[in-house]
């Protein structure tokens, strides 16, 4: 049983199998009875938790309140905003009728055709109309500015293609949806919430970002600037981690919500939204895991530590939990979380191959022989590497192994990627030099003509303009017409 779990297929085989196994075998997910839709286990969603956490604590640091808005939305608020409707159209749910009733037949039950709604709603695909419509009724003056909400919610979006946590038609996520007295204090807000993904990305997820601005082709819809952190998989795809939305004036018209400045004028409200969703435990698992199973960086780790006693009978057992009681009294006093295994129904042998492939980052397997020898076996799961270290001032060595466990990934990650980005001039060495993954330098003449011959000859989209790094000119890898920087292609996600 213990090598079944640990049996996957190698990410240089089927890198799309080996992740849809992982998902299964470290119980993160499972497909649902709703197609498209996925039921996330608790291990799972002990680990969302701990993102939710940190995001949700890093949200108030920086001023913003929680609240909740209707999962249905009214058909015509989705009419307000053109391009918004536009860019949501094809993966609305829509509601028509209110009741169901009893086959006269017999045959179950059907929708009472007499319960039509008078007008549709729509599940939220996002919440930008149902917000905005709200706050209407909260603005009035420039003293009721900013407004800076958070919700945390599920969202629904038809897709025909899924895969658990990358894309299903179901998801979790936040939104965050703030509304501004300037222009000026829209575009820092929408700034600031992307360095608050990326500062998350990188210190949390032990994942390197790229920040940078969507094309216009790539902008969210009703958006006048979509900023974006970029990761890159191991198998070299980009998957964008984190949007943050610059969304200008366009939902306060579109909902006439207007304010008194200062000067006792009528003026719209800037606006800005931003969100990252579950799709970040998929970035989670790609990032970081191996052929074992999963990977995780300590911080968002449900279980950082795990002990598991190796005993023939219950003296056994009793005289390893002493010993142990103080120490996981002090790593948990710490603020580590440690689990003690002393199941009886699994061997020790199941149970190290179970919690490899869960991705606890430090296992420590203890038996009579190393209490007598004042010992413990540690292994780390990032490098496999086990190793017998004493028991005085294990709790010491455990809180630095946790540490550099979560330094080492980030940066196996970053060299990752840095070893697999490479500077390209001409289209046909770009052409050759995507079919080996990874992401492309290269100038673009800003043309959304270029970039869609490039997606459909290449299937490379431009994942984002950067925010730092060379901004020296140069000329279009295509047509040769002047482009204002360097830009990151990649196939994605």
């Amino acid at each position: 049983m213990a090598k079944e779990l640990k049996n996957f297929t190698k990410r240089s085989d089927n890198y799309s199998q080996w992740y849809n196994e992982l998902v299964l075998k470290a119980d993160l997910a499972e497909q649902s009875a709703v197609r498209g839709c996925m039921v996330i286990k608790p291990y799972g969603y002990a680990i969302w938790e701990k993102m939710q956490a940190e995001l949700d604590r890093m949200f108030k640091e920086t001023g913003h309140q929680n609240a909740y808005f209707p999962l249905l939305i009214p058909k015509s608020f989705m009419s307000r905003e053109a391009d918004h409707v536009e860019g949501f159209a094809k993966e609305c749910a829509v509601v028509t009728h209110y009741r169901l009733k009893n086959d006269p037949d017999g045959n179950g039950v059907v929708v009472d055709p007499a319960a039509r709604l008078e007008e549709e709603y729509i599940i939220r695909p996002t919440s930008e109309t149902i917000i905005w419509n709200t706050y209407r009724n909260w603005i009035n003056s420039y003293r009721d500015l900013p407004i800076l909400v958070n919700q945390w919610a599920n969202v629904f979006r038809w897709e025909m293609r899924t895969r658990m946590f990358l894309r299903t038609a179901e998801f979790l996520w936040q939104e965050g949806h703030t509304a501004h007295a300037t222009k000026e204090e829209a575009e820092e807000e929408a700034h600031r919430m992307l360095e608050v993904y990326a500062d998350f990305a990188e210190n949390f997820m032990a994942v390197p970002v790229v920040k940078g601005v969507k094309s216009p082709n790539e902008r969210f819809a009703g958006a006048l600037d979509t900023f974006t952190i970029e990761a890159m998989m191991q198998d070299g795809k980009a998957l964008q981690s984190g949007t943050s939305h610059f969304l200008g004036q366009n939902f306060a018209k579109a909902f006439d919500v207007t304010f008194m400045n200062k000067d006792n004028k009528q003026e719209y409200v800037w606006a800005t939204s931003w969100g990252v969703s579950t799709r970040l435990m998929g970035a989670l698992i790609m990032t970081h895991s191996d052929d074992n199973g999963l990977v995780l960086p300590p911080r968002l780790a449900p279980i950082q530590v795990v002990i598991v006693p190796i005993f023939k009978d219950s003296e056994g057992l009793e005289a390893i939990r002493n010993r142990m009681e103080p120490i996981m009294a002090e790593l948990r006093k710490r603020g580590i979380r440690v689990k003690f295994d002393d199941a009886d129904n699994k061997r020790p042998g199941f149970k190290f191959a179970d919690y490899e492939v869960k991705g606890v980052p430090v296992r420590l397997a203890v038996g009579a022989r190393d209490l007598e020898n004042g010992t413990i076996e540690l292994m780390r799961r990032d490098t496999l590497e086990k190793r017998v270290v004493n028991l005085e001032g294990i709790e010491n060595l455990i809180s630095d192994e946790l540490e550099d466990i979560q330094k080492s990934l980030f940066e196996r990650a970053l060299k990752f990627r840095e070893d697999h980005t490479i500077t390209v001039d001409s289209y046909d060495e770009f052409k050759e030099k995507i079919e080996e993954g990874g992401f492309i330098l290269a100038h673009w003449d800003g043309t959304p003509e270029t970039e869609e011959k490039i997606k459909e000859e290449t299937k490379a989209t431009i994942r984002c303009i950067p925010l730092e790094g060379d901004k020296t000119p140069g000329k279009c890898m295509v047509t040769g017409k002047p482009s204002a920087q360097r830009v990151v292609f990649a196939r994605s996600y």
